[in-house]
């Protein structure tokens, strides 16, 4: 049977999300819910699921884009991943189907070019590379590929420390003695003094603003209460020190989304004690991977950044970006 693609339309919310969260590498990112803080104004969506004899799939969350005068469909450009959500028993036949269906619709549509970016590897619920294959076969390229820090949290609770190299052992440990002590927050007002804290050193470091605006990072913890949290390093005097907002991404997988501190306070080690306590909660929680985000852009490390993900017993992954021009 023939694979039939349709547009994504507002009716189709419920059941994509149901979709996202049954399958083999769906996230929070690909979600209609998270997709929808977005104001309808700043992407031109053009989102897709896709059926074969009456049986969903796939999806792709994309956008409409003008790159060079040229007409392109993307990953949805509001999200750290898009690609192509599956099921996990999508085989390599259909796996070929999808990506040679997706091929001629975009030919059809008018667009010249197609831009996908898979979740990696780690976030998927069963290990497979059949997309990422279908589409190298189909003529597709990697226009880059990032490198991600992640930890696998396959030690136990007692073992943490174990798993830091020697400076950072030292830095948790001088923050215990110097009274730090790391907490969860609900409160917006803390949600509000840790911003502060990332925007100056954002600004400070790289002259840009976060990702998000305040408004909009709060309007993603009141759609996700329970998969959007912030933990803080609090001093004695329960000034907030250094923070870290987590994003629980699927069953498998914690993104350390924002992580910030504030220089006035850099003596009392809050980052290291942050990452102790988060690894912690990870593990307690029964979660795969702790993705500390890229360290790379345009395939450029920042070898500073490295040293520091590496200093918590991360290593790297790819993210890949895979491109295909008609």
């Amino acid at each position: 049977m023939a694979i039939d693609i349709v547009k994504f339309a507002p009716h189709h919310v419920d059941e994509w999300d149901d979709f996202v969260w049954s399958a083999n590498n769906g996230t929070i990112f690909h979600t209609r819910q998270f997709l929808s803080y977005h104001p309808s104004e700043r992407f031109n969506d053009f989102s897709l699921l896709l059926y074969k004899n009456g049986r969903k799939l796939a999806l792709f969350p994309a956008v409409e884009w003008q790159e060079s005068g040229k007409r392109l469909l993307i990953s949805h450009r509001g999200a750290s991943y898009g690609g192509l959500v599956i099921s996990d028993t999508l085989s390599i036949a259909e796996s070929f189907e999808l990506v040679e269906t997706l091929i001629k619709f975009a030919k059809q549509e008018g667009f010249s070019t197609i831009d996908i970016t898979p979740p990696p590897q780690i976030y998927l619920r069963r290990p497979s590379n059949y997309i990422d294959f279908a589409l190298v076969q189909q003529g597709f390229i990697y226009r880059k590929r990032e490198i991600s820090s992640v930890i696998p949290l396959d030690f136990s609770r007692d073992s943490i420390l174990a798993t830091f190299n020697e400076s950072s052992r030292r830095a948790v440990r001088r923050g215990e003695k110097l009274g730090v002590v790391v907490r969860e927050s609900e409160a917006p007002t803390h949600y509000e003094a840790f911003y502060s804290i990332l925007k100056k050193n954002l600004r400070l470091r790289h002259g840009v603003n976060p990702t998000h605006t305040l408004p909009e990072l709060l309007r993603i913890k009141e759609l996700f209460p329970d998969r959007v949290k912030l933990f803080a390093a609090f001093l004695p005097d329960q000034t907030m020190a250094a923070g870290v907002v987590m994003f629980i991404c699927n069953s498998r997988v914690v993104l350390a989304f924002y992580i910030s501190h504030d220089e006035a306070y850099q003596q009392y080690r809050g980052v290291n004690c942050l990452f102790h306590d988060i690894i912690d909660w990870g593990i307690r929680e029964g979660y795969g991977f702790l993705d500390f985000g890229i360290f790379t852009v345009n395939e450029d490390p920042n070898w500073g950044l490295a040293r520091f993900k590496e200093s918590f017993g991360a290593q790297g992954v790819f993210r890949d970006s895979l491109r295909l021009d008609f």
